[in-house]
């Protein structure tokens, strides 16, 4: 009998990581795989995403709609409750023999509650990373501790399940599975993609991926300081700026308005969903990326990207030396940006090793759900410290 996998994603961002996961789970002949998407997949507001996963030709795409239409964190809070009372109905009638969820976005807690009074066996991608600025941190390691088998992204970040109290037998190092794309997916040329997103080859690219810092009560505190070291660049030099949506976090309608007022008065456009094999390519033939996404820290060191981490919110996260930190202050955003243009800096990032891996952690998850025995030992875990 197939094994009966149901995979959870609320995002464009963690569908991109689980895109070539999700393929080769599809092409496996002894699993039945169901996609179940929902929150921001849903909303008008952030491109309706679930569209594109029907779109890439994936058999079975389940939807439940949850997210309010909110920008506070009591929204998100009412979003989670919205979110297991839907997905309850949906997993009481499926009864999957094993859940695969990634990453740590708050809204996961929900499938993972559910996954958990039903005693469906949870896997879980991603695990054991830091990022100290952001509910994420909370959120990724309940997620582990809610799981019976871990893929972690870095030999770190194994370590730190391990050190959980987490079976080693269940924690396997895959890499990030994001990073697949680079070698799976079929990346635009520069030409394809600065036609596509109407860009001049002749002007330096500058990518902008910033999210509210939900640490904070006041989640957009940080980011008035990057809009204003912005408007310094471009007042001065013949530049342009992407910027691609934030996360459905309270403060995302803030910042997205900032972005779109920014846009009108610069050279500048903002995009609410780019495809994945888009994005790589806007990475690939960028000069440089800025924000405080988990993006700009897993995935800009495989480019050898000189990259921007402003503020707190992935405080902690391992990094390569293609990231420069910065704290939130105009001043000291502008300086960073010119070391980061400068040649001197990305020739120095000419043997940069990514942390997070080569690009074939699709392969280690696929291979490994397909031996997987869903058993007693699988069910019941034991903590070893």
């Amino acid at each position: 009998m197939n094994k009966k996998i149901v995979a959870i994603t609320s995002s464009r961002a963690d569908y991109s990581h689980l895109y070539w996961v999700l393929k080769l789970l599809e092409q496996d002949k002894t699993i039945d795989l169901t996609i179940l998407s929902f929150g921001p997949h849903l909303s008008p507001e952030y491109g309706e995403t679930w569209r594109q996963i029907k779109k890439d030709g994936f058999s079975h795409v389940k939807t439940i709609e949850c997210l309010l239409s909110s920008d506070t964190d009591v929204g998100m809070a009412k979003s989670l409750g919205l979110a297991i009372l839907g997905i309850t109905d949906f997993l009481a009638e499926l009864r999957p023999d094993l859940m695969l969820i990634i990453a740590d976005r708050y809204e996961m807690l929900a499938p993972a509650n559910v996954a958990l009074t039903l005693r469906i066996p949870i896997a879980h991608i991603e695990g054991g990373d830091i990022s100290e600025g952001a509910i994420d941190d909370a959120v990724r390691n309940a997620l582990t501790k809610m799981s019976h088998l871990h893929f972690t992204p870095t030999a770190k970040s194994r370590q730190r399940v391990l050190a959980m109290g987490e079976e080693p037998w269940r924690v396997y190092l895959s890499g990030a599975p994001s990073l697949d794309h680079l070698v799976k997916s079929n990346i635009p040329s520069q030409d394809e993609i600065f036609q596509q997103l109407n860009l001049n080859k002749n002007s330096k690219t500058i990518v902008v991926a910033y999210h509210p810092v939900t640490m904070y009560k006041n989640s957009g505190k940080e980011q008035q300081q990057l809009f204003e070291a912005l408007e310094n660049r471009v007042n001065e030099r013949d530049e342009q700026i992407v910027f691609c949506f934030p996360n459905a976090d309270a403060g995302s309608h803030q910042i997205m308005a900032k972005a779109k007022k920014f846009c009108k008065l610069n050279h500048a456009r903002i995009y609410t969903n780019l495809p994945p094999q888009t994005y790589w390519g806007l990475l690939k033939h960028a000069d440089l990326m800025i924000g405080n996404s988990s993006s700009g820290i897993m995935e800009t060191p495989s480019l050898k990207l000189p990259t921007l981490n402003i503020g707190i919110r992935q405080r902690g996260r391992e990094q390569a030396v293609n990231i420069i930190d910065v704290e939130a202050d105009a001043e000291k955003i502008t300086l960073a940006i010119e070391k980061a243009l400068s040649p001197s800096f990305r020739e120095s990032l000419h043997d940069l090793i990514n942390p997070y891996g080569q690009g074939d952690a699709s392969d280690t998850i696929a291979q490994v759900l397909h031996q997987l025995e869903i058993n007693d030992q699988l069910r019941f875990k034991k903590n070893v410290l």
